[in-house]
């Protein structure tokens, strides 16, 4: 198991954060937790994860801050990241693709589907 992918989960919604973290372990990643972006931000520099599952609406720091934040550090910037939001106009999920996100997912959203786009994610970050 030490050797499965890390994925930093961060979302100040605890029951949506378990819920997260519950299904993307069930598939055997491992996972790290954050409840607000600054936690989110320290946790990826720290543990450098293979992908970051981000929340756009969280205190102290936004998801989309995150991002930026992560994209502009040279030992991050690789990171693979994933923006959650129930906010999912065209112009906000522009702007979270824009910060250099990787995928933008609506909520609610399906564990299936979020399982899937970390597997895709990481299957596209191998070297071929």
């Amino acid at each position: 198991m030490s050797d499965a992918p890390l994925i930093l989960c961060a979302d100040d919604d605890e029951d949506i954060l378990a819920l997260v973290a519950l299904r993307l372990e069930r598939a055997g990643f491992r996972v790290a937790r954050a409840t607000d972006g600054d936690r989110a931000l320290a946790l990826a520099r720290e543990l450098l994860p293979d992908v970051a599952v981000l929340d756009v609406m969280m205190p102290r720091l936004t998801g989309i801050e995150v991002v930026r934040a992560l994209r502009a550090d040279p030992a991050t910037n690789g990171l693979r990241m994933i923006l959650l939001s129930a906010r999912v106009q065209e112009s906000d999920i522009g702007h979270g693709l824009d910060a250099g996100a990787d995928a933008y997912l609506a909520k609610p959203f399906r564990a299936p589907e979020l399982v899937e786009l970390v597997e895709r994610l990481l299957a596209e970050s191998k070297p071929a």
